[in-house]
């Protein structure tokens, strides 16, 4: 289970811009929030911290449990990447809900804000560096925030998505054909380039998608 942000990291994590999700504290601070996956900083000058999806999510949930460091060791120990888990599909006894909704789509926004913040041009109908180094996760939360069903368990219908052998490509698998053609449709508004395959030995539809470049 990912450890929970720090009393300090919390406060800093609240105290970010309500839009920008722009960060202020120290070098150490900021640099421990990077380590986590719960901010980033920005590549052009003048290098400012900004939250990623995982930072905004947790900016969204309630404070219940924070974890005071035991020594300056800990605070800087490298954790999991905390980047926000979008159901890829497959997944047993999903959390599902309103609160679910909240979630996805205060990631959806984060990523948003990302797009804004490192595309030349703040272009944000394409991805950004981020999605391109986890595509799965990339495509999955632009599937869920739209509202498409993922895959429940490891028979169950809705889409699922995988990464494939092709450098910058996912695959994206949905047993109902209008359900899959709605997934393309959604992904090529996100900016994703999509085509629809047959699998030679199944003989299912398939997408692979990959992120748009300009």
């Amino acid at each position: 289970m990912t450890r929970p942000p720090t009393a300090v990291q919390r406060r800093i994590i609240d105290a970010a811009e309500p839009v920008t999700g722009r960060l202020t504290g120290t070098e150490a601070q900021l640099a421990a929030l990077v380590k986590r996956g719960l901010a980033f900083r920005h590549p052009r000058p003048p290098h400012d911290h900004f939250l990623t999806p995982a930072g905004h999510r947790v900016r969204e949930t309630a404070p219940a449990e924070v974890a005071e460091p035991a020594s300056a060791s800990k605070e800087s120990a490298p954790a999991d990447t905390g980047v926000f888990a979008a159901r890829v599909g497959g997944e047993e006894a999903a959390i599902t809900g309103p609160a679910r909704t909240r979630e996805v789509h205060s990631a959806w926004q984060g990523l948003l804000e990302l797009r804004r913040m490192t595309n030349p041009g703040g272009a944000t109908d394409r991805p950004c560096g981020w999605e391109r180094t986890h595509l799965v996760r990339a495509a999955a939360l632009a599937l869920e925030s739209a509202g498409h069903r993922p895959a429940e368990g490891p028979a169950g219908g809705g889409y699922r998505v995988r990464a494939t052998p092709q450098p910058e490509a996912v695959a994206v698998r949905e047993p109902d054909a209008e359900a899959l053609r709605a997934c393309a449709a959604t992904l090529e508004r996100a900016g994703w380039q999509v085509s629809e395959h047959t699998d030679p030995r199944t003989r299912e539809r398939y997408l692979l998608a990959s992120p748009r470049r300009a």
